[in-house]
């Protein structure tokens, strides 16, 4: 009676998990609702961005839309761009992980060459290309990402069993975070600690050593804020803007009147006051305080959740293909989702107060060529990683259908 059930139980598991693959065959090629939200953040940034930075362009440039064409500009070679990732298979990305590496290590030292990086408001974080300026550290974030996806696939069940693989990533996250704060970039620094412990976690690694790691960084962090003059006084301003609202704190401050204005839905597209002049250089990290202010809280939680949607279903693709085995593909969703949504909710954490101030674009929407263009590259890895592990399905189930 007792192996009748079972075997009742066992054959339920298995029309269970074929229903569930026949699921995800029929599927699009791609997964809809991380193009569909993607899509979304990208015109409502452009149309945003134009918003913020019409009287600042018209001011500064004498062309009101100045900003609105070099962004679409961007926009459209970082779709370009991610339509060429898309068709490139992940396995080249595994196979030149290293070289990526080694890319990654070399720009991060060319920039602090004096007279090749170029120097914006005290910090060293691009490299002049024409009218262009490359910001070096978005580039980093993607590759090296890649290489940890590539290093934690080949480790997996090591990491499991002993903390020894652990420590040539630690390493090669010290030796790019000094380059970093060489510049100094201490945002990113921050972003690519979170997304590489992230990705350890995910990979299994014991959770004493994560704690560990935590416990270490965020001390290392805290004593480099507070040994820095630059950085304690944005530490300062942060606990309190109002204390110095014309000088230091006047940025904060100024985003915070943009939120307080924008009320439940907002004064309007095109209608916020902050930007004209108020709010420095609003169409860049500050951009999210227009969208408050123009759209409102309403407005700005739609934001959020397109953000939130991107991180979960690219934690769903990395979960679906380390249930599979195809590791790599794994580690790199997770690496990306959890990058993309830390560093998007940081810059809104700082627009709204509740984080200290640091120069940290948001994904798809603040103005800038290389977020743009390497955010699009991102997503472009996730859904190849998606339509490998759709194709994976459809040959499965013709084998199946031949032997049948």
């Amino acid at each position: 009676m007792a192996s009748k059930a079972n075997n009742k139980l066992s054959q339920l598991a298995t029309e269970i998990n074929q229903f569930a693959e026949r699921r995800i065959q029929d599927r699009l090629p791609v997964d809809p609702l991380l193009i569909i939200c993607t899509v979304c953040l990208i015109l409502v940034g452009l149309v945003m961005m134009t918003s913020a930075s019409i009287s600042y362009a018209d001011k500064t440039h004498g062309e009101a839309f100045y900003y609105f064409e070099r962004q679409f500009y961007f926009m459209m070679a970082g779709l370009f761009a991610a339509a060429c990732v898309y068709k490139i298979p992940l396995q080249f990305w595994n196979r030149i992980r290293p070289l990526l590496l080694i890319l990654c290590l070399l720009l991060l030292a060319v920039i602090l060459i004096p007279g090749v990086g170029q120097t914006v408001n005290g910090s060293t974080r691009w490299i002049r290309l024409g009218s262009i300026n490359i910001q070096i550290s978005e580039i980093v974030k993607v590759c090296f990402v890649i290489f940890l996806a590539g290093y934690l696939a080949k480790k997996v069940e090591d990491l499991k069993l002993s903390v020894k693989p652990a420590y040539m990533p630690i390493l090669l996250f010290v030796l790019i975070a000094a380059l970093l704060l060489a510049e100094p970039d201490f945002g990113a620094t921050v972003v690519l600690f979170a997304t590489a412990m992230s990705m350890l976690l995910l990979s299994g690694v014991r959770l004493k050593l994560f704690a560990f790691l935590t416990l270490v960084a965020g001390s290392s962090f805290f004593l480099l804020a507070i040994n820095s003059t630059y950085r304690l006084k944005r530490l300062t301003v942060f606990l309190n803007p109002w204390a110095d609202p014309y000088d230091q704190g006047f940025q904060l401050s100024q985003s915070l009147i943009a939120f307080g204005r924008g009320e439940w839905f907002g004064v309007g597209l095109g209608e916020s006051v902050q930007k004209l002049f108020y709010l420095p250089e609003a169409h860049t990290d500050f951009v999210f305080a227009i969208i408050a202010e123009e759209l409102g809280v309403v407005g700005a939680l739609v934001i959020i959740i397109l953000y939130a949607s991107i991180a979960w279903r690219s934690l769903k693709i990395g979960k679906e293909s380390q249930n599979q085995q195809k590791y790599f593909a794994a580690f790199l969703s997770y690496g990306i989702g959890c990058g993309m949504i830390f560093q998007a909710y940081v810059n809104i954490g700082v627009n709204m107060g509740v984080l200290p101030t640091k120069g940290l674009t948001l994904p798809f929407i603040s103005y800038g060529g290389s977020s743009m263009m390497m955010s699009c590259v991102a997503i472009a890895l996730i859904l190849r990683a998606d339509y490998e592990l759709r194709y994976q399905y459809r040959e499965k189930n013709r084998e199946r259908r031949a032997k049948c």
